[in-house]
C-alpha cells in the first residue's frame, strides 16, 4: 500500500527502534515459551499507551506474562490480588490521620507502580473495579477530593477468569472500553509443556529477569511508533470498519471514538515493532480482534462479529 503512511523519521531511528522491540520480545519469549504473538500483542499495548486485559482459565501463565513484561522492562511492579472483600481503599490507598502532626497524611496503595497486575479483576465487586477507572484513564488517584499522580509509564494488565466461574463479576461495558486490549494466552502444545514439566521455576526466572532495555530507550520506542502518521486512505479503512460496527444487523453495540482511536495507536505501535516502514491494513487486522473484540458486543444467535467485520470491509 505505496504512499498512504509516512514512514518514521529516519531509517536509523526505525531501525534501531525495531532491534529494541525484538530484544523484548526475545527476553520475554526465554520465559514464556511458545507465546510469541500474545508477547507482540502485549507489547503494543504499553506502547500504545494503554491497558490489557488477559481473559483465560487459571494455570496458563497470565500472572506470569505480566511479570516477566515488567522484568524485561525494567518497571516497578505491584501484583494486587481481587477477592470479594477487597476495598477501593485497599487498591488506592488512603488518608491516615498522624496525631503527632495532627493532620491527615496520604498512604499510597499498591497501584502506585509502574505496572500493575490486577489478577483476577473479575473476582472483586463492581465498586473495587471501578476504582481502577480513574487511574487507567487520567493516571491519577483523588482520595478525599486530593489528586495523586501516578508514575510513569502506568501499565495496568488485569486477568479475569472466565464469567462462566463461580465467584466472578462481568465486567461492565464501560470498564471494559478502558482496556485497549483483550488477550487470551491458551494452553502451551505438547512438546512446550513437556519442556515446562522438566525445566527450571519459570516465576522464579521472571523475578530475577535482568531488563532488555531502559526508560529511555523505552521512551524512544514510544515516540518512534507514534511518529508514524496515517494518510487518509488508511484512515478511510479504519472509519469504514467502525462505521460498519455502528450499523450492522448483527452488531447491537458498536464501536465508541475511544475504540477507533485505540485501534489507530495500536496499528501504529504493531507498524513499528514489525519495522514496516508504514502503517499498512494488514497491521490494522493483526491487532483488530484484540482492539476491538471485548467491544462488540453482537445480537443473539450472530456469529463471530469480528470476523464478519473484517470479511465485510474491503481494505484499500
Amino acid at each position: 500500500m505505496t504512499g498512504t503512511v509516512s514512514a518514521l523519521p529516519g531509517r536509523n531511528q526505525q531501525t534501531e527502534a525495531r532491534a529494541l522491540a525484538e530484544r523484548v520480545v526475545s527476553h520475554v519469549g526465554a520465559v514464556v515459551l511458545g507465546k510469541e504473538h500474545e508477547i507482540r500483542l502485549a507489547l503494543t499495548c504499553l506502547l500504545a499507551g494503554g491497558h490489557l486485559l488477559i481473559e483465560d482459565v487459571p494455570g496458563v501463565g497470565k500472572t506470569l506474562l505480566a511479570r516477566t513484561v515488567a522484568s524485561a522492562l525494567g518497571l516497578s511492579f505491584r501484583r494486587i490480588q481481587f477477592t470479594s472483600d477487597l476495598l477501593p481503599a485497599d487498591v488506592l490507598g488512603m488518608a491516615v490521620f498522624e496525631q503527632q502532626h495532627s493532620r491527615f497524611r496520604f498512604h499510597p496503595g499498591p497501584v502506585f507502580a509502574q505496572l500493575v497486575l490486577a489478577d483476577e479483576i473479575n473476582r472483586a465487586s463492581p465498586r473495587t473495579q471501578s476504582a481502577l477507572l480513574e487511574a487507567m484513564e487520567e493516571h491519577q488517584v483523588t482520595v478525599d477530593g486530593s489528586s495523586h499522580p501516578l508514575p510513569e509509564p502506568f501499565f495496568v494488565i488485569a486477568t479475569q477468569n472466565p464469567v462462566s466461574q463461580v465467584g466472578t463479576f462481568q465486567l461492565p461495558e464501560s470498564q471494559l472500553d478502558r482496556f485497549l486490549m483483550r488477550i487470551g494466552i491458551g494452553y502451551p502444545d505438547p512438546t512446550l509443556e513437556r519442556q515446562l514439566l522438566r525445566g527450571e521455576d519459570r516465576r522464579q526466572m521472571a523475578a530475577t529477569l535482568p531488563p532488555s532495555i531502559g526508560t529511555e530507550e523505552l521512551a524512544m520506542l514510544q515516540r518512534a511508533a507514534h511518529g508514524l502518521h496515517l494518510a487518509d486512505p488508511l484512515l478511510d479503512y479504519v472509519q469504514a470498519l467502525v462505521r460498519f460496527t455502528r450499523h450492522s444487523p448483527d452488531i447491537a453495540l458498536g464501536l465508541s471514538t475511544r475504540g477507533a482511536r485505540d485501534l489507530v495507536h495500536a496499528a501504529r505501535c504493531w507498524a513499528m515493532i514489525h519495522g514496516h516502514a508504514g502503517v499498512h491494513p494488514e497491521d490494522v487486522k493483526a491487532v483488530f480482534p484484540s482492539v476491538v473484540g471485548h467491544r462488540l458486543k453482537g445480537l443473539p444467535g450472530s456469529d463471530d462479529v469480528v470476523r464478519l467485520v473484517l470479511e465485510s470491509v474491503a481494505a484499500p
